[in-house]
């Protein structure tokens, strides 16, 4: 092809729209963007200790990679199998789901997913149209915004800060609806404050969100993760008359230490969950089946290992809230669920930390991380600017350590 021939350069307006709109609006995940900067920072040779991750340090349980292993040697699973998941996985999440919320489920009425974000995902592609209004209780986990947007779907932030448990009430709730409400999400145990709701509080958001003909998107990943004698309580069994209006979410990851096996679930009505099996045989189709077969023995054998992490959790939450009540300006409300600790940290900002000025909770992360190496999710990700989110799911050691060097930093 001579130089005559050649094709003529993009224009500048092709070239300005090589990615789409929509995808170019997505923000990275803030609290994995946190991990790896960490796990760089790491392998170059600094000694960083990692608060922001949310990952358990355990190994998986052994029952549950000895069923894994098998599976690995077994043919079957080493075809394509059903969308919505293996019918025996399907029928245990629907029993486990049955035991905490008092209704009968059936297996049609589940899809397993990869992973709990892919059920996120996929229920708001499912639930909203362009335009829907989706209730968010702040501070929130970084990807439901992003899920709601890419469903073409609005966000409306309802933020409940350390004075109020970082619960809202039911009139900031009212205060935020209007006539394109469509859902409100709910997380209990939540990431990333660790709050738990109620049974009251439960109840009375069921009852509010059935007046008013909502969905009910409630996120249990955490359900077996509280303390202090504080019960999970699921929207389902406090107001059951919501089963035709709720999609719950769930997955292995966080209770039995198997966030990188990548399973999660929606269970609901069987009209929408067929519907988002629909979508999910043309995005994914099958989740892994050895990991399937791994959950499968996660959700019906013992659940010892369970409680034992949970013992583990729950001394470390108590570990990180005294510590972290002893760094100058920070207030730290007890969690009571999951295995974040949340300070509020408005005290120590508007100050020089080694020469640089920090005004928000963004810079005061970044300022820890580069002078006490120690990584921690700045509340702006979780619509909280003024706190930092701190996971306790590491080793006891790595905890107390991390935590001293903040207070190291900031009494200087």
């Amino acid at each position: 092809m001579s130089t005559d021939d050649a094709l003529p350069a993009p224009s500048l307006s092709a070239r300005e729209h090589r990615i789409s709109q929509r995808i170019a609006a997505i923000a990275p995940s803030a609290t994995l963007a946190v991990d790896q900067a960490a796990k760089a920072l790491k392998a170059a040779g600094r000694p960083v200790i990692g608060f922001g991750a949310g990952e358990p340090d355990f190994p998986t349980p052994a029952h549950v990679v000895e069923a894994a292993v098998a599976a690995a040697q077994d043919p079957a699973n080493h075809r394509y199998t059903a969308s919505a998941g293996l019918p025996e996985l399907r029928t245990a999440v629907a029993a486990s789901v049955a035991a905490s919320t008092g209704l009968e489920f059936s297996p049609a009425q589940t899809l397993i997913t990869n992973g709990g974000k892919q059920a996120v995902y996929q229920t708001f592609a499912t639930l909203l149209d362009p335009g829907d209004e989706v209730i968010l209780p702040a501070p929130y986990w970084t990807t439901y915004p992003e899920a709601i947007r890419l469903a073409g779907a609005v966000e409306v932030p309802v933020l409940a800060g350390a004075d109020q448990g970082y619960l809202p009430t039911i009139e900031q709730l009212e205060a935020a609806r209007t006539e394109r409400t469509r859902a409100i999400l709910v997380c209990s145990p939540s990431n990333p404050t660790g709050a738990v709701m109620t049974p009251e509080q439960v109840e009375e958001l069921g009852r509010w969100a059935l007046e008013h003909h909502l969905w009910v998107i409630t996120d249990e990943i955490y359900q077996h993760l509280t303390y202090d004698g504080v019960a999970f309580t699921s929207v389902l069994k406090a107001v059951p008359e919501l089963a035709e209006t709720t999609v719950l979410l769930g997955g292995v990851a966080k209770s039995f230490a198997m966030t990188g096996w990548r399973v999660g679930w929606m269970v609901g009505p069987k009209d929408v969950i067929a519907a988002a099996s629909n979508l999910q045989s043309h995005l994914t189709s099958n989740v892994n089946n050895v990991a399937q077969r791994a959950a499968i023995a996660a959700l019906t054998g013992p659940m010892e290992t369970v409680e034992e992490m949970r013992e583990a959790f729950d001394r470390r939450r108590r570990t990180i809230v005294e510590k972290l009540s002893a760094v100058p300006g920070f207030s730290v409300p007890t969690p009571t669920g999951a295995f974040y600790a949340f300070p509020e940290v408005t005290g120590a900002l508007g100050r020089e930390i080694r020469g640089t000025r920090v005004e928000t909770s963004s810079d005061l992360a970044s300022a820890i991380l580069e002078h006490a190496e120690v990584a921690a999710v700045p509340g702006e990700a979780f619509g909280a600017p003024g706190h930092l989110r701190f996971s306790y799911a590491l080793g006891d050691e790595d905890l107390a350590e991390g935590i001293d060097r903040v207070i190291a930093l900031l009494s200087e």
